[in-house]
């Protein structure tokens, strides 16, 4: 008979995770079962079983269906390209256990388990000796989390990105975020705020000309679409717990179609910035060269070769373009009323979208400087 199992801080009972747990694989005996990580969306537990002796552990996620909607298309992604990535890294002689997440089906053999509720679920095997960090708090540490995402685009430049389902469309397509979403915004007014942001809208207005950039090259055939993360927090690459070096990348829901580009600029956009994205002081904001470097050093170490010489030339663009988007975001939604976002405060997406458009200006100003570093690299 399984152990019961406990949860969270205080030991409260989790009856229902022993039913998930028995729908997959896990080798040995159930030891524990906490609440585990620091994620906002899906609520994640760390088994802890003995297999004679041998202690092994699952990370178990309860899939956050409010978010994401296509569970069936989400879960094929994530197979597909961690099965591919198994392959690559061993072919490589690296160890595919540690560097790719090892995702594990159901004892019928799907890739996430629905129970009577509705509820999805999927499993894992826990990265072993491995931390996160939920700030950059070094350039060597930013560095490396470059290399995580460089050895990502790296291993998967040769996958069909093709094969893979859109689950969030137009995700970073800031044309369609500027037309479809910004404008429409603005003109309806559905909180009465457009009045207490005019210089904001303005911001978006006058620069309009960098929405179309990316997409325009898409449409060229210049930039050829790739299997993206689009989502390169810190957080989501696991470090070595002893030498500090990255050992692998993590949280692949929204890993989908898109352009390399996209997941250089949105980790400048997180981690280049000299404060952080709700910082209201904006003389505090400013894009720190040394990090930009660090970054796009350790991220060009892996995947430089693979890259092609537009998608070169247009890295330090992609950092702007890609906080542009995140500020005009932060202002629709504000417009919108706080629908997306959470928010801490009333003015909170307000404070956010003017702290990314400062990152903007001074990005506009230190272009040249980002464009002759990434040369230099190149």
């Amino acid at each position: 008979m399984m152990k019961q199992v406990f949860a969270g801080k205080g030991g409260i009972c989790l009856s229902d995770i022993n039913d998930v747990l028995e729908q997959f694989n896990f080798k040995g005996e159930l030891k524990k079962c906490e609440i585990f990580g620091s994620g906002h969306i899906n609520t994640t537990y760390l088994a802890e079983y003995n297999d004679n002796g041998k202690e092994r552990k699952y990370v178990v996620q309860k899939i956050n269906l409010n978010v994401f909607k296509d569970i069936e298309h989400l879960m094929d992604n994530i197979f597909s390209v961690t099965s591919y990535l198994r392959k690559e890294i061993k072919k490589n002689g690296g160890d595919e256990n540690r560097e790719t997440l090892h995702f594990i089906k159901t004892k019928s053999g799907d890739k996430f388990y629905r129970n009577s509720s509705g509820d999805c679920y999927r499993a894992y095997v826990y990265v072993s000796d491995s931390v996160s960090y939920n700030s950059v708090d070094s350039p060597e540490l930013f560095a490396q989390s470059g290399v995580a995402f460089g050895k990502f685009q790296r291993l998967l430049s040769d996958f069909p990105a093709d094969t893979l389902y859109e689950t969030i469309p137009n995700f970073h397509n800031t044309q369609f975020r500027y037309e479809n979403e910004f404008l429409p915004a603005v003109n309806a007014d559905t909180a009465g705020r457009v009045n207490e942001c005019p210089e904001e809208i303005e911001f978006v207005n006058s620069r309009k000309e960098y929405c179309p950039r990316l997409v325009s090259l898409i449409n060229e055939s210049k930039l050829p679409l790739r299997v993206t993360h689009n989502d390169t927090k810190l957080n989501n690459v696991m470090f070595d717990a002893f030498s500090e070096k990255a050992v692998c990348v993590i949280d692949l829901d929204t890993v989908m179609p898109g352009l390399a580009l996209y997941d250089f600029g949105d980790s400048i956009r997180f981690g280049a910035n000299t404060a952080a994205e709700d910082e209201p002081d904006l003389d505090k904001v400013s894009i720190d060269l040394d990090y930009f470097k660090a970054y796009a050093q350790g991220f060009l170490s892996e995947a430089g070769e693979s890259l092609t010489q537009c998608e070169k030339d247009n890295l330090a663009f992609s950092a702007l373009l890609m906080t542009f988007e995140c500020g005009m975001r932060f202002l629709t939604d504000y417009l919108n009323g706080d629908t997306y976002f959470k928010t801490a405060y009333p003015e909170h997406n307000l404070v956010r979208a003017r702290n990314q458009f400062a990152l903007v200006a001074d990005m506009e100003k230190h272009m040249a400087e980002m464009e002759n570093i990434i040369t230099s690299l190149c």
